[in-house]
């Protein structure tokens, strides 16, 4: 089963520090070694939206939320279950302290 975590920035999030760079880095390569972690990163906040209704399909430059609700990074993985990867996500909160993840899972090829 595979599972995309993300995870946002709010108005509690701290700054990052050495610290967290090295436990994520730790957390990141034991996940890499297991096989589990798919893909991982950090998203800008801004981009492009795309709306349709009917035949015409408008583009828009973003960002288009406020940053505190931003998805800031994800990772994908691929886990035996949801609980597997509910505890993957406790992991990384613990990691980077107050804020926000949101945990999907993620159907087809």
């Amino acid at each position: 089963m595979r599972y995309l975590l993300t995870t946002r920035v709010t108005d509690t999030t701290p700054a990052p520090d050495e610290r967290l760079f090295a436990e994520m880095a730790a957390f990141v390569e034991e996940l890499t070694a297991s096989g589990v972690l798919l893909a991982t990163g950090g998203l800008a906040p801004e981009g492009v939206r795309l709306t349709s209704s009917g035949d015409e399909i408008t583009v828009t430059d973003g960002p288009f939320t406020e940053a505190k609700e931003a998805v800031a990074g994800f990772a994908l993985v691929e886990v035996r279950s949801k609980e597997e990867a509910i505890e993957l996500g406790r992991r990384f909160r613990r990691i980077v302290g107050d804020g926000e993840s949101v945990i999907q899972q993620v159907f087809g090829g």
